[in-house]
Order: structure tokens, then sequence, then C-alpha cells
């Protein structure tokens, strides 16, 4: 079964608060501060401490840190976690969390992201914030992470470069394409941190999927705010089977006469960028016999403003349709396989396992064998390692 992880960010998200709820929900605190303490670098302490927010019981990660005034590049990170000799998941979670941070920060001040200079988030208890948090994932075995919309706040912040405005930039450009909120808190809800988390780790977004909820927990954020809890909550469970309710999804269409070719095969392309799950385009014919096509997309309920609006800019059309259904998707998980020294992604559900396609290209092309021989060669060596997968694949793949 997939364990999946649903963060409820009623009131944002940082790094210690996704830590704090993945403590609260069942982690071993002990287990995870022993994979932090692999890192190649002292100096730090990290304890949890049960308080309350707003009445409701929540578990407050504290990093206590040498070095908050340090400033490290993402190379500097980078190479901190890929020494530390982390779990597999941990390490990619991880990584991922950092390049997504990185590449944003590159956008907003037009530099490279490996010449990234990270103030605050480069400080060491940011990085003992993302590496315990992907750490709490691993000890509770979560596979699939989801979160809700976010709330990001109001107001103004100070920062290494002066005060920003609530959303800081970096948050907003790492929740490029989730569903958020904002709110009348005059306060920093989300962090950069606790964005670069979801941006590297969430594969769903929205209402709760469909589990068997095994425990649930929330993470303490520092102040207390009026009228809710400054905290962020973590649900835990196993997906559902097939005979249980279906994970709602919609599917929006739009009739097309006009197009070419090259202009549906745009529209699929934006509309999976936008966050649908699938797309596709279907052959028609319209009243008096006119030939057309039907662009398809399939999406999480949150995301249909986002995905509509790509419809009707890449057609054309003057409106959608759209209803809502429900889908159960196969427990799948990705590997990874080397051929001929080329990393080869592998997608696998009950036993069965397929190359990545843009990998498998990608190495065909630089070996110089045809795409067949090497997702032949990817399959066969999928066959001999015979190992468990190792992490979830990303969203947008086809149920």
């Amino acid at each position: 079964m997939t364990r999946l992880a649903w963060f409820h960010c009623f009131s944002g998200i940082a790094g210690d608060m996704a830590l704090g709820a993945l403590v609260d929900a069942g982690a071993d605190g002990d287990q995870v501060v022993e994979l932090v303490e692999r890192l190649p670098v002292g100096g730090w302490k990290l304890e949890f401490e049960p308080v309350l927010r707003c009445g409701i019981a929540a578990t407050k990660a504290r990093v206590h840190a040498e070095d908050t005034t340090v400033h490290r590049t993402a190379g500097n990170i980078t190479a901190m976690i890929e020494e530390a000799g982390l779990p597999e998941r941990v390490a990619r979670r991880s990584l991922a969390t950092f390049h997504a941070l990185a590449e944003v920060e590159g956008r907003l001040h037009n530099r490279p992201p490996s010449q990234v200079h990270f103030h605050e988030v480069g400080a060491l208890d940011s990085i003992v914030d993302v590496v315990g948090t992907c750490a709490a994932l691993e000890v509770l075995g979560i596979d699939e992470v989801h979160a809700s919309s976010v709330a990001t706040g109001t107001g103004m912040v100070r920062s290494a470069h002066g005060l920003i405005p609530v959303p800081a930039p970096a948050t907003v450009g790492l929740l490029a394409g989730a569903p958020t909120h904002g709110t009348d808190v005059p306060f920093e809800l989300t962090t950069p941190t606790g964005a670069a988390l979801l941006a590297a780790t969430a594969c769903g977004w929205g209402a709760m999927p469909a589990m068997a909820i095994a425990a649930s927990g929330f993470g303490a954020g520092d102040r207390d705010l009026d009228g809710q809890p400054n905290a962020t909550q973590v649900v835990v469970g196993e997906a559902t089977v097939a005979d249980r309710p279906g994970q709602p999804v919609a599917v929006l269409e739009v009739n097309v006469d006009d197009a070419t070719g090259e202009a549906l095969a745009h529209a699929v392309e934006r509309c999976l960028e936008a966050g649908a799950h699938d797309a596709w385009v279907t052959p028609i014919v319209m009243k008096k016999g006119r030939p057309a096509h039907v662009v398809s997309a399939l999406c999480d309920p949150a995301r249909m403003g986002e995905v509509a609006a790509v419809l009707t800019a890449e057609t054309g059309s003057l409106g959608v349709r759209g209803h809502t259904i429900e889908r159960w998707p196969a427990a799948r998980s990705l590997d990874e396989v080397e051929v001929l020294g080329e990393r080869i992604a592998m997608k696998v559900t009950a036993g069965r396992a397929k190359p990545e396609h843009d990998d498998a290209a990608r190495a065909a092309r630089l070996l110089g064998l045809p795409l067949r021989e090497v997702v032949s060669l990817a399959e066969e060596a999928w066959r001999q390692r015979g190992v468990e997968p190792l992490v979830p694949p990303p969203d947008g793949e086809p149920a």
C-alpha cells in the first residue's frame, strides 16, 4: 500500500512546522536526529517540545545553532547533503528542496542557481529543518506527499535584503501553480523553506486524498495568533483501494474546429505544465459533418481555474465545460537503473517497470543507440537488480 502524508496549511507552513507536525504524528524524534546528525557539520542541537496553540496540542521543533549568520551557496549545501550518507529518499527530497530554492532565488537575483547565496535558508537551523523534515517523512515511511491550499499571510517581513512583502517573492515563486490563499493575518505564515519543501515533495494539491487515516499531528510556529492556531497539520494514512471512494478529479473539455495539430499539441503540453494529471486530444465530427477535436484535461479540483484558463487561452474557445469524476490511481513508485553509464528512471507498479521516456530518449541520443534497445536494456537492468523502488513518481502521470 502507498503511505500518504497530507499537509493542511490553514495557517501556512515553515520548515520547523512541517518537522514538528511529522514528529507529532508519530515520527520518532531520536531516529530523525540520528539521520540529521550524518550531516558533516556540527554546532547544532534539535529538540522537540510539546506546546499548545489556541488550545490544540502541538509539537515545536527547535534548532539551537551556533552559525545562524553563516551564508552558504547552493553548491555548499548540495555537497553537504551528498557527503552525509543519508537514505536515498532523504537525500533526494532534501536536494530537491534546495534545488527548488536555488532555481527561484537565481531568477529573482539574476544569477545561476549554483551561485546563489542562501541567507536565512542557508543558515544551519534551516538546513536542519529541511533535512529533518525529509528524515521524518522517511521514518514514517511516507511514499507520497499531498498538501491543501496554502495560507500566506500579509504585511512586510525583514530579510537580509531589507523589508520585503508577504508573501515573500521566493515563496510566491516556489508556490507557482499550487493553490494558495491570502489571509488578513499580519504575519508571514508561509516561509520560503516551507514553500520549498512542498514544491519539492508534493505530488497532489487540494482536499485530503482518499486514505485510511493512521495518525495526525500539529507542528507549531513560533508566535501565538489571535483566533487561530499557528500550526501546520499533517494527516498520515494508507491510500485506499479501488473498492473504496476514489479521489475526486475534474475533467475539463473544449471543442476546437480551427486549430492546427501543432497548436493542439502545445495546448496539451501547457495543461500538463499547469498541473493537470493528464491531457489528451480526441477527434470528433461536429454538426454539418465538420471535423474537429476535443481537448480534455484531468486535474485536481483545486486547479480547475488554472487549467481552464490554459484551455481557453491556447485553443481560443469561448468557454469550458467540465464534470467531476473519481479515480483510483495504481500504487506506483520510482526506481533508477544505469544503462551503459546513463541513469534512467523507471516507473514501477505491480512488479512491472517501465523506463521514463525522456530519460530513455536522452540516453539513446547520447549512446547512439535505437530507443527500443535502450528501453530493453533498462528493463533487463531493473529485473536483474530486483530491488525495492526508491521514491514516489512526480504528479502528472496518468492513472
